[in-house]
């Protein structure tokens, strides 16, 4: 059986524990996870107890973030860290290039060079703020065609929310294992080491990397209890370790630390976590459950309400990040606009496309691709779109055929030289406007 089959396999029968920020357990071995207390004299099974900490020690229970986990190996137990190449993976500050007021949009990524894993295949376009003030986010796409083998990752600048595209992919973490495909999503807190297996020849997507707050879901205010994303539909892996050790067992782990990569080579898999509790988890999240809302009599609501999480600042309801999904939905609107409206936004807004079309922009926006409007940017549907919503004849419609989301931050996003420079930057993005008529009548 192949690597890849036997990755197949094991995703297909993964189970998860339910709920978004959950104080959660679990145990791989029976008895492995102590009860009543965290950091016993003798931890069972012979397992070192040690606490993983996704946020100050004295910061409100609210937004505590930390888990216990009970591994084979200490942390602790490892050599010293070595300076490697960066590749094509960048970090805020961003100062080799000067912010662009243009609208800019790309096309998917080129091909990778064979033997590419998640980790090389990782490709920054911008970001803003600064990772070691723990401020601000960086967007970054991968492409890839093989998996990680042996060896394992870890980023203390930011948590991490990889959106696949094209390809699903097995992500053996810290805590238990997840299965992500196209149209889910899966967190990786600040910290946390993985593993990225393909089950498929080939992968791509997204990744906002996050400096600042972790993600939470967010206040829904006047809409009430519920809607948007349910917690209960995250799911958090449930425990398993791999026990890998001595000679033949070597495993190099990555960390990504102030913006720069440095590597050692352990002689033990760090996937070693047998039990573990408390709520620093990683998550995967199908955006097909998010429960959209909308207009039920007239105009288009602003995209916010399509939030799934979002990173706060100290500003309230002005994030330093927010991930945005346009799922499918029924509009229904009178006398409406039906597609986004034209409008210039202090936020600046990343957007990409995961399958189908997006209903603002009908030519050159496509899966794999995304578009950067920064700070008060003009933009809009293009030409063709707003000739055809507006005149079409209104009545109930279903949006079905494409599944699109945004970046959403409060800075604008610098580009990486190499986003600036791309053969994949699209030249002539601004035509999309061109031919807007004048209507006006005095």
């Amino acid at each position: 059986m192949s690597g890849t089959e036997q990755a197949r396999k094991t995703a297909e029968g993964l189970d998860y524990l339910s709920g978004f920020g959950n104080e959660h357990s679990s145990e791989a071995v029976p008895g492995a996870l102590p009860h009543g207390r965290n950091s016993p004299q003798r931890a069972p099974l012979g397992l070192y107890a040690e606490q993983l900490s996704g946020s100050a020690f004295t910061e409100p229970r609210a937004h505590n973030r930390r888990s216990w986990l009970y591994r084979i190996r200490p942390s602790a137990a490892h050599p010293a860290f070595t300076r490697t190449d960066n590749g094509a993976i960048r970090t805020a500050p961003f100062t080799d290039a000067v912010p662009d007021p243009n609208r800019l949009r790309w096309n998917p990524l080129p091909q990778p060079a064979p033997g590419t894993d998640f980790l090389a295949g990782l490709w920054t376009l911008g970001g803003n703020g600064d990772a070691a003030q723990r401020t601000g986010m960086a967007v970054h796409l991968y492409h890839a065609n093989s998996s990680m083998e042996r060896r394992v990752f870890s980023d203390a600048d930011g948590e991490l929310l990889v959106v696949p595209e094209l390809g699903a992919l097995l992500i053996r973490t810290e805590l238990g294992l997840l299965h992500a495909a196209p149209g889910e999503v899966a967190l990786i807190p600040r910290g946390v080491r993985f593993r990225v297996e393909l089950l498929d020849e080939s992968a791509r997507g997204y990744v906002c990397e996050n400096y600042g707050a972790p993600f939470q879901l967010p206040d829904l205010g006047p809409i009430g209890a519920n809607g948007l994303a349910n917690a209960r539909d995250f799911r958090a892996p449930v425990a398993a370790y791999e026990d890998i050790d001595g000679p033949g067992g070597e495993v190099e782990v990555v960390n990504k630390f102030c913006g720069n990569l440095w590597t050692a080579t352990y002689d033990h898999s760090p996937l070693d976590v047998v039990a573990w509790h408390g709520n620093h988890v990683p998550y995967v999240y199908d955006l097909r459950r998010f429960n959209v809302l909308g207009s039920i009599s007239y105009d288009h609501p602003d995209p916010s309400i399509f939030t799934v999480l979002t990173s706060p600042s100290d500003t309230p309801g002005l994030a330093g990040v927010d991930f945005v999904v346009f799922a499918p939905r029924w509009l229904v609107g009178e006398d409406t606009f039906r597609p986004p409206y034209f409008h210039r936004n202090v936020m600046s807004e990343y957007m990409g496309l995961i399958e189908g079309a997006y209903d603002a922009k009908a030519e050159g926006f496509v899966p794999g691709g995304g578009s950067l409007h920064n700070m008060m940017s003009a933009h809009g549907p293009d030409r063709e779109t707003f000739e055809r919503a507006s005149a079409a004849e209104l009545k109930p419609q279903k949006i079905d055929d494409g599944l699109a989301f945004m970046f959403e931050t409060r800075w604008p996003v610098a580009l990486a030289p190499q986003a600036a420079e791309a053969d994949h930057l699209q030249t002539r993005y601004d035509d999309v406007w061109q031919g807007l008529q004048r209507h006006f009548r005095s």
